[in-house]
């Protein structure tokens, strides 16, 4: 089936079909991670059709369309967010994957070379949001100076992050101790 975890190579606990062969370039992880960015727009639109009924109980079929009060957009993005917790910890826990990394031939591992186990996952995910709430937080404080655009940049500080790193791992593989690697 492979070598033995600890290898060059390590390899997963599942079927042949992820059989790792290296370590992902930045390269392919980014062209995987454009693609599930792509995959993520279409779940955001759909919660978001499927929930708006719900949060602008008064909007007409028809009629003007309602920007939903916060506590409403508040409560949407907890659904999307718990949304994407849940199935993104079930896709890379037990040798699972994603439609954009079986297209790109990855799979994430811990640090022993075997898919990781929910908390870890867990981690990831939550790690994952660390350029986005730093982006909205930077937004908040640079808005009243009229800069607040100036903290978009801020959403993709855990991919700029494997530009300084030594083994070129995002932020959150780094604070996980995960990492993305080419699989069969």
């Amino acid at each position: 089936m492979g070598r033995a975890a600890g290898s060059a190579g390590s390899i997963t606990r599942d079927s042949p079909s992820t059989h790792v062969t290296a370590p992902a370039t930045l390269r392919r992880r980014l062209a995987a991670l454009a693609y599930e960015m792509l995959l993520l727009a279409a779940v955001v639109l759909l919660t978001g059709f499927l929930v708006a009924p719900l949060a602008s109980p008064g909007a007409h079929p028809g009629g003007p369309l309602q920007i939903p009060d916060l506590p409403s957009r508040v409560i949407e993005f907890c659904l999307l967010f718990a949304v994407g917790a849940w199935y993104y910890v079930w896709s890379w826990t037990g040798g699972r994957r994603t439609l954009p990394m079986k297209t790109w031939h990855l799979a994430v591992v811990g640090a022993d070379g075997a898919p990781p186990d929910r908390r870890t996952a867990l981690g990831r995910y939550l790690a994952a949001w660390i350029g986005p709430a730093c982006a909205l937080a930077a937004y908040v404080a640079l808005r009243p100076a009229g800069l607040g655009a100036h903290a978009a940049w801020l959403v993709g500080l855990n991919y700029f992050w494997a530009l300084v790193d030594p083994e070129r791992q995002f932020l959150h593989d780094r604070i996980a101790g995960t990492r993305l690697i080419r699989a069969r």
